[in-house]
């Protein structure tokens, strides 16, 4: 199971992707989404944005005003909005947690949408006191989390019925990949312990309510570290402890210490049943994370990759 390494340079876009994923909101994957029947009158009585020259912030919500069809609004996005990859030709705003209003405001846009934790504060007040009309979009790494986002950056395009054709075939891929997942037995699922990094033997790994707990559940297995919020380095002894029979990591190339061989090579590592049968799945993080319209793919993918297809 154990993939082979990419040795090429990490590039600035894949060390803010690692910062992006340290830096997205906690939110608990259970919580359902109280009251999302009224969502849609609740928008209508907004006042209709001008969205003509948007400004996204979140790779998520550029990838769904891509799928709902209204690229041509765009004409500026964040470091973190990596596909698909037309957007990549779109001038870059810089970091989604280290926005420069100037930047932002230079691209002289009617409006901007960002995702729920985006920054910092002082950046995001000098947007909102610029006239200029700042949304910001909730952010919850569930199915609903997911069809919620959709309706909202349809609403605030004005595109309400693209919206809702998304969320039902977005909802429909969904369901069909959890209820997959969820045919196996629960003695049957694999441990997974998601580390976001390793450098100098620092296992930096992720606990609940982070989108890398989100995928490991929609993918039909158990968060090995689901003991604690957000992201922690973990002692040999909790690495050992939490006994994950598969390590999953982001595919950013990682040529900074952290290939395959040197995470096998450390004590507490090997000393796992991952480590035991060099269990190490590594998927692109945009995908894997995101939270978007390709999220039950990466389900799907992420549940073949630890059960086998």
């Amino acid at each position: 199971m154990t993939m082979r390494n990419n040795l090429r340079r990490i590039r600035p876009w894949e060390l803010a992707l690692a910062a992006a994923v340290m830096a997205l909101p906690l939110i608990p994957t259970a919580r359902p989404i109280e009251g999302f029947a009224f969502v849609r009158a609740a928008h209508a009585d907004e006042k209709k944005l001008d969205t003509s020259r948007l400004v996204s912030v979140g790779g998520d919500i550029t990838e769904i005003v891509y799928a709902l069809g209204e690229e041509s609004r765009l004409i500026a996005r964040d470091t973190t909005s990596m596909y698909p990859e037309a957007a990549l030709k779109l001038p870059n705003v810089g970091y989604m947690r280290a926005l420069s209003p100037e930047g932002i405001l230079a691209m002289n846009p009617t409006a901007i949408i960002a995702v729920e934790g985006s920054g910092p504060q002082e950046a995001l007040t000098v947007l909102k006191n610029a006239s200029v009309p700042f949304e910001t979009v909730p952010s919850a790494f569930t199915r609903d989390g997911i069809i919620a986002k959709i309706d909202r950056v349809g609403t605030l395009l004005g595109v309400p019925d693209k919206a809702k054709a998304l969320e039902e075939k977005v909802a429909a891929d969904l369901d069909a990949a959890i209820a997959d997942a969820e045919k196996r037995p629960e003695a049957e699922r694999k441990r997974v312990l998601f580390i976001l990094s390793a450098q100098n033997g620092r296992i930096m790994a992720s606990g609940t309510g982070t989108a890398a707990d989100g995928i490991v559940k929609l993918a039909g297995a158990i968060n090995a570290v689901g003991a604690f919020p957000g992201y922690k380095p973990l002692t040999d002894e909790a690495i050992i402890e939490a006994k994950p029979d598969i390590i999953l990591m982001m595919n950013r190339g990682d040529g900074a210490g952290t290939k395959n061989e040197d995470l096998l090579a450390q004590p507490a590592i090997a000393l796992t049943p991952a480590g035991e049968k060099k269990a190490i799945i590594r998927m692109d993080g945009v995908y894997l994370l995101g939270f978007g319209p390709r999220t039950a793919a990466a389900a799907r993918e992420l549940n073949t990759a630890i059960y086998g297809g």
